[in-house]
């Protein structure tokens, strides 16, 4: 009888909590409590949810969630620290992870619990699952695959082309990208596909 097949779990797949993105959502204030809903979406269409308690104010802070995971309910603090900004000015936030009790900025949801990625067994980036021929295309061919997102980053709403008049290194290298991808023909694509 043949092995039953085991696939990785795909990290860059999975809902993840980001610190900076909380942050940015004002749940991190340290004056006052708050609470709300952080929502997932895919092309516009809004696909997970959890509810959320933040506790940022108190002396030991933490985050409470509260959602449902395969039908289950789940709830459960996760603890933050913040340590020195290597700026000096201010500080960093993270999680501590509640199984892992590791400092980290992203939390991913494997298994119904969000936790540090070095708590999970088995899970992978995508690129570690690539063959050996797919990542040679990728490294060629990859501004090509790339462009729009490439066009997308050139044209954000406050993407800076220069400053003092100078173009910016993220400017240069995105149109290098773009130069790169120009010179690739459609014929060079066929090629390094249809070849062993």
């Amino acid at each position: 009888m043949p092995k039953p097949i085991t696939l990785p779990t795909i990290i860059d797949e999975v809902l993840r909590l980001n610190i900076s993105k909380l942050k940015e959502w004002n749940y991190l204030n340290t004056e006052q409590f708050k609470q709300g809903v952080v929502n997932w979406s895919r092309n516009g269409v809004e696909f997970s949810s959890i509810g959320i308690q933040s506790f940022a104010y108190l002396s030991k802070p933490y985050i409470e969630l509260d959602y449902k995971s395969n039908g289950e309910p789940r709830n459960y603090k996760i603890y933050l620290v913040t340590r020195p900004s290597n700026l000096g000015k201010g500080v960093v936030w993270y999680f501590v992870c509640p199984k892992t009790h590791l400092l980290s900025r992203k939390l991913y949801l494997v298994g119904g619990y969000f936790f540090n990625r070095k708590a999970f067994n088995g899970c992978m980036y995508e690129k570690q699952t690539q063959t050996k021929k797919y990542r040679q295309i990728e490294k060629r061919f990859g501004n090509y695959f790339d462009m729009d997102n490439i066009y997308t980053e050139l044209h954000k709403k406050h993407f800076k082309k220069t400053y003092s008049g100078k173009p910016t290194k993220k400017y240069l290298r995105l149109m290098q990208k773009i130069k790169q991808a120009d010179s690739i023909s459609i014929y060079d694509l066929e090629l390094a596909i249809m070849s062993k």
